[in-house]
């Protein structure tokens, strides 16, 4: 199947909400004010693209691919990353609202959520070595068999993880 690719381009309040899009390919491109709720992205590739204040509530990233893609002041309310390819996996999030979000046992290594919202995300069994948490709610967060070398909760509120069921030292 053919891809069909993006380059440099910007979207600006495009309108998708529960629209399947396959086999896309956007590098350097910026979404502005879409929403793409209750969407499905399948086998798409997002390379050093931008989100801002985008809704992706409850999209689903069925074998897409997540290299350096930024987000800001977006709602992601529900989204299973899981779902999305592991190969050159980074996110950054600045803003947003993660709420529900899964993370299983995904390598989100170096990745930042900043002065966002994480309630109920689950983070079992992930890779968060070296992420950064600043100003991040975490209430009822999940962190289990999760790999915490040295990361950055200083300013991160409300979670709370047992040092017997997680990583958190880099000796290991």
């Amino acid at each position: 199947m053919e891809t069909l690719f993006h380059d440099n381009k910007t979207f600006r309040n495009i309108v998708y909400s529960e629209k399947e899009t396959k086999n896309r390919e956007f590098e350097h491109c910026s979404f502005i004010n879409c929403n793409f709720s209750d969407g499905v992205f399948v086998a798409s590739k997002f390379i050093d693209c931008v989100f801002t204040n985008c809704n992706l509530a409850m999209v689903k990233l069925v074998k897409c691919q997540l290299n350096n893609a930024s987000f800001k002041d977006c709602k992601l309310l529900g989204v299973n990353f899981s779902d999305c390819i592991d190969f050159l996996f980074l996110v950054k999030f600045d803003g947003c609202i993660l709420d529900y979000c899964s993370f299983i046992k995904k390598k989100i290594m170096k990745s930042s959520f900043i002065n966002s919202s994480l309630k109920n995300a689950d983070f079992s069994e992930s890779d968060l070595t070296k992420a950064t948490f600043s100003n991040a709610d975490l209430m009822n967060a999940v962190f289990y068999k999760t790999t915490l070398k040295e990361v950055d909760f200083l300013t991160a509120f409300n979670y709370i993880i047992d040092p017997e069921m997680n990583n958190l030292n880099s000796s290991n």
